[in-house]
């Protein structure tokens, strides 16, 4: 007896592995799923504006990448003695406006790069809500709690984003002919909105890409089903956080294991759970680290990883390797006294 009701994903033609590099561009639920590829040792570009959650401000930003755009003073504004940037998340700002443009403009040199050579771009909606400065017009990325008096809010509407997103994907495959994008709609309830606004802000974003995959039907553009698997597999309470809305460690696992079964080759994630095992081992906390057990769990750990190493030369072991190494002075250096 089946408990719940299992969404089936379709089959992916273009399967992801190590070999192949990701751009993530979206909501804090693409930092969920892009960090736990970094984790796996990925080829990953997250999120380079930050957290981004309307479908307008994404498209812009990927737009600033695709012209390498280069931001000056006159694009920030200074607020309790921080630069910020409406463009980008706080991350990016500093109290030296050229520390917060340093911050900017080489993350988007480097972005263009990635971009320029990514074979995959996943595209996280979050809300179809936007803001606009009223003084100048502006789409607004983050509002860096500027008070809401400054900013017309605005929910967008299928056709401008289905719209917005066509010619879009042109521009990006005119620049990099082999990018295959993905979109979802981000499972987090924007339930400051209301209730009934958040679905209908959800339904929008659905209905807009549903729109633009058809459009590109003969095209490598994809729909994932996120907000599907918590609504309709997860539907319960224990798959969210405390404050009701964000999403358990259980659920982003659980919506992350589906999207990997779907999208990834058997190989990588045979090689993502090896490397895990390391990831693992450094979280390891002895009771007594001056033991001949522990010493030869560091050794055990440093052998495990020389021959990842050696087997999966494209992949980066370093700090894993610097951090066993490091024990292991320590230990020395502990016996000596």
């Amino acid at each position: 007896m089946s408990l719940i009701t299992k969404i089936q994903i379709p089959d992916f033609p273009s399967k992801i592995d190590h070999s192949k590099s990701m751009m993530f561009m979206g909501s804090c639920f693409s930092e969920n799923i892009g960090q736990k590829l970094i984790d796996q040792k990925f080829n990953v570009d997250m999120n380079p504006f930050g957290i981004l959650y309307n479908p307008e401000s994404i498209a812009n930003s990927l737009k600033i990448l695709l012209e390498k755009s280069v931001f000056t003073e006159a694009d920030l504004f200074q607020d309790q003695g921080v630069w910020n940037s409406f463009a980008h998340h706080s991350r990016f700002s500093d109290t030296n406006s050229e520390v917060a443009l340093e911050k900017i403009n080489s993350r988007i040199q480097s972005s263009h790069n990635f971009l320029k050579k990514a074979d995959f771009l996943m595209i996280t909606l979050g809300t179809s809500w936007m803001y606009k400065l009223i003084n100048s017009g502006q789409i607004v990325s983050n509002c860096h709690k500027v008070p809401a008096a400054h900013f017309d809010r605005y929910r967008l509407k299928v056709h401008e984003i289905a719209e917005a997103y066509g010619n879009l994907l042109e521009e990006l495959w005119a620049f990099n002919p082999n990018l295959k994008v993905i979109f979802t709609v981000s499972p987090i309830r924007h339930l400051k909105d209301g209730a009934i606004e958040n679905q209908l802000s959800k339904s929008t974003l659905l209905l807009a890409i549903d729109q633009v995959i058809s459009k590109f039907r003969n095209r490598e553009c994809y729909y994932f089903p996120s907000y599907e698997l918590m609504m309709d597999e997860l539907r319960d309470y224990r798959f969210y956080a405390e404050d009701m809305i964000h999403l358990s460690s259980v659920a982003i696992d659980y919506i992350f294991d589906r999207f990997t079964k779907s999208m990834f080759t058997v190989e990588s994630m045979e090689i993502a759970t090896e490397v895990l095992k390391v990831r693992k081992a450094m979280e390891h906390r002895p009771v007594n680290p001056q033991t001949v057990e522990f010493r030869k769990f560091i050794n055990s750990s440093l052998v495990q990883i020389g021959q990842l190493s050696q087997r999966l030369p494209y992949l980066d072991f370093t700090l894993e390797r610097e951090y066993f190494e490091h024990k292991i002075t320590s230990l020395t250096d502990l016996e000596r006294k």
